[in-house]
């Protein structure tokens, strides 16, 4: 596990494989919160999608390639901030499965970090394409995205049950 720290944040990272997935479950609730408000058509999906559920889905992924989870720490407070899970598979396809900061503790340069950082692992790890979902109402991630390459390429269309 790598520690690094960011001097103007005083925000320190580290990371590892799946074996942290525990780690960010309250971040990535907040996050399902975030995707429940926002959401157009499925917010039943969202109320109805857990934890367990995620992690279930990205420990069968990690089967099929490597999967990496960074987390900013607020070492004032002693509090994860802050996560990102990204994941090449051995096919060479990778994909960032997963940011979300704090609501305090955006514009500080962390979702920034924590993006640039999987995406240097995922060349690292040889990945020779690279996605990220983005969840209908969320689209004022795209600014984000689009400044380290991502744009928007096709729209996947889901039957509600």
């Amino acid at each position: 596990m790598k520690c690094a720290k960011n001097q103007m944040t005083a925000i320190t990272y580290h990371s590892g494989d799946e074996t942290l997935l525990d780690e960010i479950q309250e971040l990535w609730e907040a996050l399902n919160q975030h995707h429940h408000q926002a959401a157009v058509n499925f917010k039943a999906h969202y109320e109805t999608f857990t934890f367990e559920m995620r992690k279930k889905n990205l420990l069968l992924k990690a089967k099929n390639g490597q999967l990496r989870i960074e987390i900013a720490v607020d070492p004032e407070t002693v509090k994860n901030v802050g996560y990102c899970i990204s994941r090449v598979e051995f096919s060479g396809d990778a994909e960032m499965e997963s940011l979300y900061v704090l609501e305090k503790y955006r514009g500080m340069g962390l979702g920034e970090k924590l993006l640039s950082n999987a995406i240097t692992w995922m060349d690292e790890m040889g990945a020779h394409s690279k996605t990220v979902s983005v969840a209908v109402g969320n689209e004022k991630a795209f600014s984000f995205y689009e400044r380290f390459g991502f744009y928007p390429r096709k729209t996947l269309l889901e039957q509600i049950k």
